[in-house]
């Protein structure tokens, strides 16, 4: 994660959100009396609080395993033709 200080940042706040944005790569932004911060997309952040919610799910986090398990094993769940097609919008 790249990090400027926060007059580099007001100085150059659209080339720096533009930034953001396009690459998918947060700022820091440091402060020299007081807490740092952190630019992030609105679509990394969703993607990001989507993950910690999977991560800290029990539930869907053995769900998960067992897929895995299933699907290594070639022992897990195989779609009909149709299915895929459906799927797939075929």
């Amino acid at each position: 994660m790249d990090s400027i200080s926060v007059n580099q940042f007001r100085e150059k706040l659209k080339s720096f959100v533009e930034q953001v944005i396009s690459k998918h790569m947060p700022i820091k932004v440091t402060r020299r009396n007081g807490k740092d911060f952190v630019v992030i997309s609105a679509e990394d952040w969703e993607r990001e609080q989507e993950t910690l919610f999977v991560l800290q799910n029990s539930s869907l986090m053995k769900q998960i395993a067992e897929s895995a398990r299933t699907h290594s094993g070639r022992s897990g769940y195989t779609p009909t033709d149709e299915e895929t097609n459906e799927i797939l919008g075929v």
